[in-house]
């Protein structure tokens, strides 16, 4: 089950992993909202099963999943986004007493007595990062209900030479800029502002320098306003969600990540795979897909001033930002594969199967 609207890193972990049981021989029924990207997206490797999903307080989706899972009868329910799956997935699977497994992608805090309650629905619970787990395990979830299973990237479609002259034109930028990019929801946790707060200083050094948010989301109204507020409008551009990410990616000269939330962040993943040198802060599992002067720069969240001197450093250093750049293919091809993650999922399934 996947409840989100939007084929945003979440939802594209869940097709990766379709694709890959389907080719391992599993049948896979995906139950999601009719209005949803992943259900055209999931069509050609599960059976789509659409119903409304309206959220956390949709108690009769309780009933619908409950019918559903009646009906499809599988070995076990695997919920993945929080928007309903979590709590009212898990009601619906214990009643059909089939075995559940949760799988975690944020690292938001939540009380033990949310954890007791709610994890007690589920029979094994991913994280997708070593950094969601040890908050997992922090807040009271038994250790042993919890696996590890960190999420993926296909390296590549990210691996095309960068095409600066298509890039330029699709966001009518000078032949001489520089461009940095954040690739992320447009909601408070994600940190936009710190990156806007810290624009000025940069222009000064990097007049050419333009900045690319790719994304929707509740806060961008208030981000345009701010950017129209700070005079920075013919600098940043709000460029919505894009699908063709893998050949926007590789003409960036930074991604920038400066959440103050993250349970790993896909686009990490993704801008490392086409070679983009990352600046991003230290929270959650970013560590893990961002290592500090590796391929990247690590900064404290909420920083503005760090992340500006972090992203000077990179971009008035050309032979540094292409060992980066070099380095994040190879990390990613080395611990981020898609076939690891399948593989991953899968042992929990059978190592759960085989204790049920």
């Amino acid at each position: 089950m996947e409840g989100g609207r939007h084929l945003y890193g979440g939802a594209q972990q869940v097709i990766y992993l379709l694709e890959g049981l389907k080719i391992r021989g599993i049948e896979n029924f995906l139950a999601c909202r009719p209005d949803s990207d992943i259900s055209w997206a999931a069509a050609p490797f599960a059976e789509v099963c659409t119903l409304p999903i309206g959220g956390d307080l949709d108690l009769p989706l309780i009933g619908r999943l409950y019918r559903l899972i009646r009906s499809v009868r599988p070995d076990l329910v695997h919920l993945h986004s929080r928007i309903g799956a979590d709590v009212l997935g898990g009601i619906a699977a214990r009643l059909a007493r089939v075995p559940v497994v949760h799988s975690r992608r944020q690292d938001n805090p939540e009380k033990p007595w949310t954890v007791a309650l709610k994890y007690r629905l589920h029979d094994r619970v991913i994280a997708i990062s070593e950094g969601i787990a040890r908050v997992l395990l922090a807040e009271g979830l038994p250790a042993e209900k919890l696996r590890c299973v960190r999420s993926a990237v296909d390296i590549r479609p990210f691996q095309q030479p960068p095409d600066k002259p298509w890039f330029r034109a699709q966001f009518d930028l000078p032949d001489d800029s520089l461009a940095i990019g954040v690739v992320a929801q447009l909601i408070g946790r994600k940190g936009h502002r710190f990156l806007l707060e810290a624009l000025p200083g940069l222009l000064a050094q990097f007049p050419t320098l333009h900045v690319l948010f790719f994304g929707k989301g509740p806060r961008e109204t208030e981000l345009r306003e701010t950017v129209s507020r700070l005079g920075l409008a013919g600098r940043v551009r709000l460029a919505g969600f894009r699908a063709d990410l893998p050949r926007l990616l590789p003409c960036l000269d930074v991604l920038v990540h400066p959440a103050l939330l993250e349970g790993l962040g896909v686009s990490l993943l993704q801008a490392a795979s086409a070679g983009v040198p990352i600046v991003a802060s230290r929270v959650g599992g970013i560590p893990e897909a961002v290592r500090d002067g590796v391929n990247g720069l690590l900064v404290p969240p909420g920083d503005a001033e760090a992340l500006g001197r972090a992203v000077s450093r990179i971009l008035g250093d050309a032979d540094l930002a292409a060992r980066m750049g070099a380095a994040g293919r190879e990390l990613v091809g080395r611990e981020f594969s898609v076939d690891g993650m399948v593989e991953g999922n899968l042992r929990v399934y059978r190592e759960l199967l085989d204790a049920w």
